[in-house]
């Protein structure tokens, strides 16, 4: 029977030059690639298509709860929606780790590209982004 891994143990995490600090609190997140495929067509095999590998490339998407990590008293381990968008705003790489409960961890480089934040009357405020990649996927921390 095999053993199912729980969406709770999926944490990503953004270095911040010294640690990497969880994005929190996060409600969902997910990481899709995709692997272009290059068609041609040509006279040694007239009538068939030949495909070829081409670049590969991938995003990930987060929604969470916006908590404080800045005042006093404010959780500064965590990053939220305030650390993603000093990032974005400044064009700067993130380096990001996703850990995946018994799997080995995934790492890489992204640039945060989509950011929203909603702040709806009487409940908590939730935020949004997406993480573009910029180079592979590995599971050695490019950090350490």
């Amino acid at each position: 029977m095999p053993t199912y891994i729980s969406g709770d143990d999926s944490i990503l995490s953004i270095h911040d030059g010294t640690a990497y600090r969880p994005v929190a609190c996060l409600t969902s997140n997910s990481l899709q690639s995709t692997l272009e495929v290059k068609e041609t067509i040509n006279k040694c095999v007239p009538g068939a298509v030949q495909k070829t590998v081409g670049a590969m490339s991938y995003s990930i998407s987060v929604d969470g709860e916006y908590v404080d990590t800045t005042s006093a008293g404010g959780d500064t381990a965590l990053a939220s929606h305030d650390f993603l968008f000093q990032k974005q705003s400044s064009g700067e790489y993130v380096t990001w780790k996703l850990t995946n409960g018994t799997v080995a961890s995934q790492y890489g480089t992204a640039l945060i590209t989509d950011l929203s934040k909603e702040a709806p009357a009487g409940e908590n405020m939730t935020f949004s982004a997406t993480l573009d990649g910029s180079g592979l996927i590995v599971e050695v921390d490019p950090e350490a």
